[in-house]
């Protein structure tokens, strides 16, 4: 299995940084993994919803570009169906069997994601209907992905 991870923004506090890489060197036993960041467009105070638009739609090109005719794409938006984490883990399981060996999980800015990306996504997700910085999002879409590996694989894992 290939996860891909396609996010806006670096993530600029360490101890994110540190969490994603523990939960992608977990994860590394059942799937390779790779994460690719592109940058995120400044909002300036005020913004108009016109100016908002633009702004997602430029960082949802540089999400799109990054994007690979074989990949399965999953959105993580607050429209999107939502799991519990052992119905999540028989979801990747199913795609599995399908024939979807790479999935791509797309993880917007701040401003959410572009109409354009969401209509090229296969699906979309929500983790919760909370909010979250997206460098945290990242953070417990590693855990999560771990996780579902473990419940799949029936191993001991914290509930």
């Amino acid at each position: 299995m290939n996860y891909t991870i396609l996010c806006v923004g670096k993530i600029k506090e360490k101890f994110y940084r540190d969490a994603v890489n523990e939960y992608c060197k977990r994860l590394s036993r059942y799937a390779n993994v790779q994460i690719f960041e592109v940058a995120d467009e400044k909002t300036p105070d005020g913004a108009s919803t016109t100016e908002e638009e633009q702004i997602r739609l430029r960082e949802a090109d540089r999400l799109l570009s990054k994007i690979k005719d074989p990949m399965y794409v999953i959105a993580l938006d607050l429209k999107g169906k939502e799991y519990d984490s052992v119905a999540f883990s028989k979801h990747l399981e199913k795609m599995m069997i399908q024939g979807n060996s790479h999935l791509a999980f797309v993880i917007g800015g701040s401003l959410g994601l572009h109409p354009a990306l969401l209509s090229r996504a296969d699906e979309s997700i929500c983790f919760s209907k909370m909010t979250f910085p997206h460098q945290l999002m990242r953070v417990i879409l590693c855990e999560q992905l771990y996780r579902a590996n473990r419940i799949r694989m029936n191993e001991p894992y914290h509930k």
